[in-house]
């Protein structure tokens, strides 16, 4: 190993030590203060080593380029979120030992933790762990990245009753573990964390619902020093509370327990149950439809890789079996040439706007379908500029007929003009994600769509993981405008999140994820953080997913691929 090292940073080099750590090239090199600075002066949290994403307390051994990461940036955010949990994590060890905390959902602006085996909140707990939280932050501790030996980090956790963490470690075999120490306590975090404790100052911690708490966080870049005012999503949170029940029928509620299962004889059973709890549901959904009188139009919404097409699919399936006659249009198919596409800041067509489709056809095709008249569906070439053909044959809607409208906007008030709201049913999908890593690390169902999406486009379209990632951005802000504001317009929200999912999408991932190099600037942070976690998931072969799967959709061989 050469003596020293060589750094660049805005076209200026140093010459340092090998091995010396992040925080003393930030202070003594980059001369950025690091002690004195709070929360509010937007600090330094981390280095970007040729792009890989280093905490303070990691040591550099190559010569690489380098550049800060400050509190305020995207990476930033995420950084400060997952501190919080830790932060949250140990409060509850120092005032609650011998309960088990434990991380669920995203919801809003915030992270769900419940207690383990407790039906609700005692009285007080949440004031107490604030307190303690708030307690930590004034004493502003060191977050300290820390190397221990294998086997002493697994009997650390198995002595601190962290059995989902244990577990986790059972399907690993580094012959050492990164911890984040704080004082005595330590933890995984599977994501860099703050430098120390002082810069958690912006956060909100209340009860909500009759088991759990919020940990609410800042959202955007210009509102990021205050929390938002609460706003509420009951419908969301009956989705994930229906998904933990679906958890304690299929035994599984972390990601070693679901390798414990994929390493099995049982994983044929699991597989089935999974998929027979979604048929369920997806039967159930049919049957409310058939409930609600004088309906013509179900309005299927939902982000990008949440599955809307196969849904759309099964849904058609089961109200056939009710005697409807289901006719299957695709909102995708109402685009306007790219020509005639508005642009977004950067001059480029805007795909994910509602005025990137034919409005006027559209309304004029179903005012036409509702006046009982034959409509010849449209048909959108995405090769080109964007041509339009029409189908051969006409539909019309008879007495037993009913649409099924499938696309990003379909819940956007403003889509369907003056057609009679109470003659539809409309239907949020989504892949929300609640199976962890463990007790304090959870897996955002952004990373899990991002996998879907990866597989998909690379399998369907032949796109890399690198411009998949580079797009995904994009689509995230279409996503935060077009669609999730109007969710809890729906009658009802689906999840179409699989618990093993992860397990068949890891071998067609990785290889695509490491086909991304440090030179990407904006895709390679991405990259890097969903190998490692799909480094802790086992994997089980694609065969075992049923053709009619909704992860099919992705993998490919679907039976529904001629539709799809």
């Amino acid at each position: 190993m050469n003596p020293t090292i060589k750094l660049t940073y805005k076209e200026k080099t140093f010459t340092l030590p090998t091995a010396t750590k992040v925080e003393t090239i930030i202070r003594e090199y980059l001369k950025i203060e690091c002690d004195k600075l709070t929360f509010f002066d937007n600090p330094v949290v981390a280095l970007r080593m040729n792009n890989e994403i280093l905490p303070f307390g990691a040591r550099v051994t190559i010569n690489a380029t380098i550049e800060p990461v400050h509190l305020y940036s995207d990476l930033g955010k995420r950084i400060y979120r997952h501190s919080l949990s830790y932060l949250l994590s140990y409060a509850s060890n120092l005032l609650f030992p011998k309960k088990r905390l434990i991380i669920g959902h995203a919801l809003g602006d915030g992270f769900y933790f419940t207690f383990q085996n407790q039906s609700k909140l005692e009285k007080g707990d949440v004031m107490a762990l604030s307190d303690k939280m708030r307690e930590l932050v004034q004493q502003n501790l060191p977050l300290e990245l820390v190397r221990v030996a294998y086997q002493e980090g697994v009997d650390y956790f198995k002595e601190k009753g962290f059995l989902a963490t244990e577990l986790l470690l059972n399907y690993r075999n580094d012959s050492t573990i990164h911890l984040y120490r704080c004082e005595d306590y330590l933890d995984i975090a599977y994501e860099p964390l703050l430098s120390r404790t002082g810069l958690l100052e912006v956060w909100e911690l209340k009860e909500y619902g009759d088991e759990g708490m919020l940990l609410r966080y800042p959202l955007t870049k210009n509102k990021f020093q205050t929390v938002a005012p609460f706003k509420d999503n009951p419908l969301l949170f009956s989705v994930f509370s229906e998904y933990r029940r679906w958890a304690t029928l299929l035994k599984v509620d972390c990601i070693g327990t679901m390798n414990q299962i994929c390493g099995s004889k049982d994983i044929g059973t699991f597989i089935r149950m999974n998929e027979d709890l979604h048929h369920r549901k997806i039967s159930d959904i049919a049957d409310m439809i058939d409930q609600k009188e004088g309906v013509k139009t179900v309005l299927i919404s939902g982000p990008s890789s949440s599955g809307k097409t196969t849904f759309s699919i099964r849904l058609a399936i089961q109200l056939k079996l009710l005697g409807f006659d289901p006719i299957k249009i695709s909102l995708d198919n109402y685009y306007r040439p790219k020509s005639q596409v508005p642009k977004d800041l950067d001059g480029n067509p805007d795909l994910e706007i509602l005025e990137a489709l034919d409005l006027d056809l559209l309304r004029e095709n179903l005012a036409a379908l509702y006046r009982n008249e034959e409509v010849y569906l449209p048909h959108f070439e995405f090769s080109g500029d964007g041509k339009r053909t029409f189908e051969k044959e006409p539909i019309s809607l008879k007495e037993d007929t009913i649409l099924v409208l499938e696309g990003i906007h379909a819940l956007n008030p403003r889509l369907l003009g003056d057609i009679d709201d109470n003659s539809t049913f409309k239907i949020y999908i989504s892949a929300l994600t609640q199976l962890n890593l463990d007790d304090h690390n959870r897996i955002s169902t952004t990373d899990n769509r991002i996998l879907r999406r990866i597989v998909r486009d690379n399998k369907s379209r032949s796109t890399s993981a690198q411009q998949t990632l580079e797009m995904w951005p994009s689509v995230e802000r279409g996503e935060s405008i077009n669609i999730f504001p109007y969710q809890n317009e729906a009658d009802i929200m689906i999840n179409s999140a699989l618990d093993y999912e992860l397990a068949v999408l890891k071998p067609y991932a990785e290889p695509l994820l490491r086909t991304v190099k440090p030179s990407a600037y904006d895709a390679y942070p991405v990259a890097r953080r969903l190998l490692k976690f799909l480094e802790n998931v086992y994997p089980i072969p694609p065969n075992l997913v049923p053709s009619d799967s909704l992860l099919r959709e992705f993998i490919g061989d679907s039976e529904f691929h001629a539709e799809c």
